[in-house]
């Protein structure tokens, strides 16, 4: 059983006759790499729902995905998860952008994707994915910059991760696509707190940090939101 905090009656998850499916794409946060307990916020947030025969949630998170990679993939990926005939998935997670923050080698080095291109690239990734179905997109956690080097090679640090997650804030906000500042929202419970719910590698969420992933997500309002306005569509047309 699932220990996410409850939310409001009034949001609670409908039941449907046919559950919406929802994908969630992105990188490792996505995937749920450092949570062999619980899987990952998706995991956890997709146990809950086939608890309370809610959405059908597609976890396609891949271990070092950029912007590019995952747009790449994204409309493939789409067009294979609607289920039944005819169908297409319902709604769109999106958490990406973290791997294409860090310098290369060095401290000073350059950034694996360079900031220009970052903007261009999440634009379009958000205009192809707002053409297919309703988005949402779930931010990066802060890093624990002691730890750095990743890899011996990947220089995360908070000035650069700060300037790439604004970029897909203001690109999410100007599309009115509904986006959720996980790094602000951990910044603000502190340092030792971040440190705490983060593996040694610095980068990944430990268990403890999944799980707090999971219940911001789920305490997110906006998606309880999306998940009604599925439910009212669905019973329309069925």
């Amino acid at each position: 059983m699932q220990t996410f905090p409850s939310v409001p009656r009034t949001f609670s998850a409908p039941r449907f006759e046919q559950p919406p499916k929802i994908i969630a794409m992105g990188d490792s946060l996505v995937y749920g790499y450092g949570d062999p307990v619980g899987g990952g916020w998706v995991e956890r947030l997709r146990r809950l729902w086939m608890e309370q025969d809610g959405p059908v949630l597609y976890n396609l998170g891949v271990r070092g995905d950029r912007v590019s990679q995952v747009s790449e993939r994204l409309e493939g990926e789409f067009r294979q998860r609607g289920e039944l005939r005819n169908r297409t998935p319902d709604c769109l997670i999106l958490s990406v952008g973290v791997n294409d923050s860090p310098r290369l080698g060095r401290p000073d080095g350059r950034n694996f994707t360079e900031f220009s291109l970052f903007n261009r690239q999440i634009e379009e990734l958000l205009d192809q994915a707002r053409a297919l179905c309703p988005v949402l997109f779930v931010g990066m956690a802060p890093v624990n910059e002691a730890r750095m080097p990743f890899l011996d090679c990947f220089y995360f640090n908070h000035e650069d991760q700060y300037r790439y997650k604004e970029a897909a804030k203001t690109a999410c906000e100007s599309r009115r696509i509904p986006y959720l500042d996980i790094f602000e929202l951990w910044q603000s419970r502190g340092s030792d707190w971040i440190g705490e719910h983060l593996k040694e590698d610095g980068l990944h969420p430990n268990v403890a940090g999944y799980k707090s992933l999971g219940d911001d997500v789920w305490n997110w309002l906006a998606l309880h939101q999306t998940i009604h306005a599925l439910g009212t569509v669905c019973y329309r047309h069925n």
